[in-house]
């Protein structure tokens, strides 16, 4: 199919009722993830209740799935900008649910358009950049002026295949990261404090409390299995939706040119999983569909691969070159079969939650064993997290002052331990800590040992305080050090120190912003650009009576994305609007992009569009 590609040039393909045209042999790239998601509850990964996850199963079984594949990071916002960086959270300065305005590092979105793709996203739009906004060609959260219902299956048929054509009139292959909003909370069918409430959106099959399985690191409880019932419903939509995207892929005649990627962020967002570094809160259902490459139905069961590793592999998946200065490395190589040296361990880390509350947490996670360094502890902090708003935890508080193996787990949860080591093979939940158990004392120094390495190797900041593990004074010193930068930064978000673009979304909860308007505004982007001379970027708005003076942010940004000059300018009702920047010399022979959104602030704005590359001269 690619020979044919490359022979004509040209793929014509019926698309629904229209027709796609791409110019290209280049392979697409189609990149999904679920939200909250824990690997074993995918059918293909060996989940215990029967019809989770079928069209995720079929997607495995077309492709190659990968027995021990791990996340970086146990919470969204950091976890995802691991997999579009290719570095740790400690060299893209994304440790928490915050933008970094200041990061030098390529990003996937810079480096698949500088290699003719265009590149767009649906939802986790905030937490996959590490600021906003970010240079997407498109936004497909939002079609035709319409936000999209994250919770509605067929809403990803349609962001898909906006997507795939988009690409299509360009003339360029397509990198869509597609991004499913379940798992995450709230639920289906559950409210915030744990009520069954309506919700249209049904997925095609609703479990029950009496048939879901209760994991290990939890316990069987009622309000336990609502809330597993609930979880897994939720399961079977978040793969309804993954149907649906196959299905305006099949649509678009593109799948033998269409390599697929799908994971999940980190696992099940409830207690001792999610916003945590256990086997259970990282590893990931990776499967990697590459036509003519994969083979259908394959488990690679030898090789350790993270999410550090994604945007390398991508790459060589794409033919596009590396730019170097990753801390993951491509797993290309396995893709094809081949095996691969350096990999039988991961390095996993964990600093911030949502609300800016500081838990540091690493990890180095082997086949067979996970050592873990905690530097929060220190018998008097109390672990927040947003697990702590579930059932599940409410229902560990009730039955704790009765129950103490409930209360036992109960105060491991909310006070930690410094170090801890685990047989996964033999414990997969972590119930059983063998730090202080002799007969494990050589394997707890090795994996000490390539925990103090990558430290060293990657720079974390984390080092002194793992090397002073036995002087709690030294670390908690570092915790609060680090957790005074984290309250210094929040505090200048408040006093509104920041820029303007600047408050997105920083919520662990679904993201939600007003309804796009495209009727508020348009942008006139020159063709061409010129160094020396000015480029005047026009915005024409009609705004409503009720909407009073507006800001209008207009940022010009180079071939990677990155800013180079931004506006800002007051307007209300109908009128015009002219942007004059100056295009830097550095910029001669590349070509710069051009952003803009009306609003307050990025996460409250009515209509955001992007348009470019436009050539410089």
């Amino acid at each position: 199919m690619r020979t044919l590609y490359a022979l004509l040039g040209v793929a014509a393909v019926i698309f629904a009722s229209g027709t796609v045209n791409q110019a290209t042999a280049q392979t697409n790239l189609l990149l999904i993830t679920v939200d909250d998601m824990s690997c074993d509850s995918v059918g293909a990964f060996g989940c215990e209740l029967e019809g989770t996850t079928p069209n995720i199963d079929a997607l495995a079984a077309s492709g190659l799935r990968y027995n021990y594949a791990h996340v970086q990071v146990g919470n969204c916002f950091p976890s995802r900008n691991v997999m579009w960086s290719g570095r740790y959270p400690h060299n893209t300065g994304v440790e928490g649910f915050y933008q970094v305005r200041d990061a030098s590092h390529p990003h996937l979105v810079d480096l698949m358009k500088k290699g003719g793709y265009y590149v767009a996203i649906r939802g986790k739009v905030s937490h996959s950049t590490p600021y906003q906004p970010y240079g997407w060609d498109d936004d497909l959260t939002t079609l035709n002026g319409e936000a999209q219902d994250m919770k509605n299956p067929e809403s990803y048929y349609r962001s898909t295949k906006h997507g795939i054509q988009s690409a299509a009139d360009q003339g360029k292959p397509f990198c869509l990261n597609i991004n499913i909003s379940d798992p995450h909370k709230p639920f289906y069918a559950m409210g915030k404090k744990g009520q069954v409430v309506p919700d249209s959106n049904v997925p095609s099959r609703v479990y029950t409390a009496d048939e879901v399985p209760i994991p290990g690191f939890l316990f069987d409880d009622p309000d336990v299995r609502l809330e597993l019932a609930h979880y897994y419903s939720s399961v079977r939509r978040a793969d309804d939706c993954v149907g649906q995207i196959m299905k305006a892929l099949a649509e678009s005649g593109l799948e033998d040119n269409t390599a697929i990627v799908f994971l999940s962020d980190h696992g099940m967002p409830l207690p001792f999983a999610k916003t945590a570094l256990w086997h259970h809160s990282t590893r990931t259902p990776l499967i990697v569909r590459w036509p003519e490459v994969t083979q259908a139905g394959e488990v690679d069961r030898e090789h350790m691969v993270s999410a550090v590793d994604l945007l390398p592999t991508i790459l060589d998946i794409a033919g596009l070159p590396q730019p170097g200065g990753f801390d993951g490395r491509s797993f290309a190589p396995t893709l094809r079969g081949e095996s691969q040296s350096g990999r039988d361990q991961v390095y996993k880390v964990y600093n911030e939650n949502s609300g800016g509350n500081r838990s540091p947490m690493r990890s180095v996670q082997s086949k067979r064993f996970g050592y873990l360094f905690n530097a929060w502890p220190d018998g008097k902090r109390v672990f927040r997290t947003a697990t702590t708003g579930t059932l599940s935890y409410r229902a560990m508080v009730k039955l704790a002052p009765t129950d103490p193996e409930i209360a036992k787990r109960l105060e491991l949860f909310q006070h930690g331990v410094r170090e801890e080591f685990y047989d996964y093979e033999n414990d997969p939940n972590a119930l059983v800590n063998l730090i202080d158990d002799p007969r494990y004392q050589s394997e707890i120094a090795e994996h000490r040992a390539a925990m103090r390495q990558y430290m060293e190797s990657t720079g974390d900041h984390m080092l002194q305080a793992f090397d002073s593990r036995e002087d709690d004074a030294l670390v908690s010193e570092y915790v609060e050090r680090k957790q005074a930068e984290a309250d210094a930064r929040r505090a200048g978000k408040n006093r509104g120190n920041r820029n303007r673009e600047e408050d997105a979304e920083e919520s662990d909860e679904d993201e939600t912003k007003p309804k796009q308007d495209r009727s508020l505004f348009r942008m006139n982007v020159p063709g061409q650009a010129k160094i020396g001379e000015d480029y005047v970027v026009v915005l024409r708005h009609r705004l409503p009576e009720d909407l009073g003076q507006q800001s209008f942010h207009v940022t010009l940004k180079d071939d990677e994305g990155k800013r180079i000059e931004r506006i800002v300018k007051e307007a209300s009702g109908d009128g015009r609007l002219e942007f004059n920047f100056k295009v830097p010399e550095s910029m001669a022979g590349k070509s710069v992009s051009v952003a803009a959104f009306v609003g307050e602030s990025f996460q409250t704005n009515r209509l955001y569009l992007t348009k470019g590359d436009v050539k410089v001269d």
